[in-house]
Order: structure tokens, then sequence, then C-alpha cells
């Protein structure tokens, strides 16, 4: 992830929690969530939105009972929601700033672009998430990642994805876009979140698409109940097998030519075992205040 917002602390899981619920928002942090998400959009009903923006702002202006990193789902900024979820940023106390902005509908760079520049006009910068949930948005992720330095992460959205495009909301068919917003986070050096896993009572599915997720290139993932989180930290978090192998692939690659466990060591492996061994230091980072 990027040092934006993590500053080596774990961001495996990403745990969407409404805005109209202060009351869930403890639980949500006890859940070991590395993430909560403070959803203004689609968890709102539209008749609640005001309401929520308020609670919302006054939550995040309170330290929460747990440590945890907090971000704030805005509704899509092309809407009067949007932009009144902006406004409230702007104008409200630098104690409600959360820790990063996920912006969502992001089908453009412009998107993008102007939100960083209003925001930091008004004098009120935050590290910003681009969650890409449509066609358009898939085709242009390479530019939306490289849209601004302030930008930490794509952030991919199946659901409304998978409307788009009239498929199933399941790995198979949406795997063309995950790894073409993977390509494009890892081109621009950030992290990619990868979207829900919607079956609450299939511990088993949740684990081999979270495996599925971080064998593509996903280093995050999204939940929706708290019930999904241990399954997420334990899926994205190096084994201790594995971190042991990759401190052996970068002992042996220093010498040169090697081989670990039957295979020829070169650059890229060391790279790859490099990036476990920052997973597994991160996730071994405690959070902080």
């Amino acid at each position: 992830m990027s040092g934006l917002l993590t500053a080596g602390r774990p961001c495996r899981s990403w745990l969407f929690t409404p805005a109209t619920r202060p009351d869930r928002f403890d639980r949500a942090a006890g859940s070991g969530a590395d993430v909560l998400i403070i959803d203004l959009e689609d968890a709102v009903p539209p008749a609640d939105k005001a309401a929520a923006r308020g609670k919302a702002l006054d939550a995040l202006a309170t330290p929460p009972a747990v440590p945890i990193l907090r971000a704030l789902r805005i509704n899509a900024p092309v809407t009067p929601d949007g932009l009144e979820d902006l406004l409230a940023l702007i104008r409200g106390p630098q104690s409600a700033r959360p820790d990063c902005l996920i912006v969502p509908k992001v089908d453009s760079a412009e998107t993008i672009r102007w939100i960083d520049t209003l925001l930091a006009g008004a004098g009120t910068p935050l590290p910003l998430v681009a969650l890409i949930e449509s066609a358009r948005g898939v085709a242009a992720a390479e530019d939306i990642a490289g849209a601004s330095p302030r930008l930490a992460a794509l952030f991919f959205g199946a659901a409304d994805l998978s409307a788009d495009l009239g498929c199933a909301t399941a790995w198979e068919p949406l795997l063309s876009a995950r790894s073409r917003l993977v390509n494009a986070a890892a081109l621009a050096g950030i992290e990619a979140v990868d979207s829900p896993f919607f079956a609450l009572n299939d511990a088993a599915g949740l684990e081999r698409e979270t495996a599925a997720a971080l064998a593509l290139g996903f280093g995050a993932k999204a939940a929706i109940h708290p019930g999904q989180i241990a399954t997420i930290n334990a899926t994205l978090t190096p084994t201790e097998a594995e971190a042991a192998q990759a401190r052996r692939i970068l002992a042996e690659s220093a010498k040169g030519v090697a081989v670990v466990d039957g295979r020829m060591i070169d650059e890229a492996m060391a790279r790859k075992a490099r990036r476990i061994l920052s997973r597994a230091a991160s996730a071994a980072q405690p959070q902080e205040d």
C-alpha cells in the first residue's frame, strides 16, 4: 500500500460499515480489520444521507476505541450528495479528517484530479482511493492510477461492474477486469484492493477468493461483515514458511546464480521475495493511534 496511507501499517482488510450506524464502529474496529470504511454511499438510503454525513464527521472527530485506519466513502462526486460530502469535509474541523477518502464511480482520471485539486486548494488534502466499478472505469484504469500523487490505491467494485457488464458477480467473469486493475496499480506503484465476497455464509468460498486475489496481485480485500475479517487477514498474511523461504531466496540471490528448493533464483524471484517480507513485516506492525 502507498506510504501515503499506511506508514508500514497493515491494510489487508477493509470493512464497510454504514455511516448511519455509529454504534457499530467500535465493533468493526474490534474485529481485527485494518481499515474501517465509514460508508455514505450504498449503505445509506437517500432520505438518510444528510444525517449520515453528520454522524460520519462526528465519529471521525472522535478517536476510535481500538486503533484503526478510517476511510470515508463518499457518494459519487457527480451527484448532489457527493458534492455535499466533499463540502462537509472541507468545512468541517481538522479533527474530522479520515485517513483516506474513497471515491466511488471513478471512470476517468479527471475525477480524481479535480477532487484532489479541490481538497488541496481548500487546505484539506487527503490520500485518495479510486473505486473502479464500471466498464468505462476499467478501460481508463491506467490513466486513473496515475492521476494524482495522492492516489493511494485502486479499489475493485465487482457488484456495480457486473451489473454494467451484464455478467455474474463471480470470479471467472470478472477476471480480466481484475487483472486490468492490478496491472494499472502496479504501473503506478500503488495498492490494489479487491471487492468484497458477498456470500456471508460461505467461509470456504471467501478463503478461495481471497487466495485467488492474492495470487493475481491484490494486496488487500474488502469485507461486508466483521466475521470475514479473520479469514482475509490470515490469507493475506505470509506464513512463517513463506517468509523463511523468501529470506533464503534473498540470501542466496546475493551470491549470484543459485538454487532454492529446487528452483533457479533470479532477480524477479528476489523482487517477489522482498514483497513477501514487506507484507509479513507490515502484518506484524501493531496499530497506533
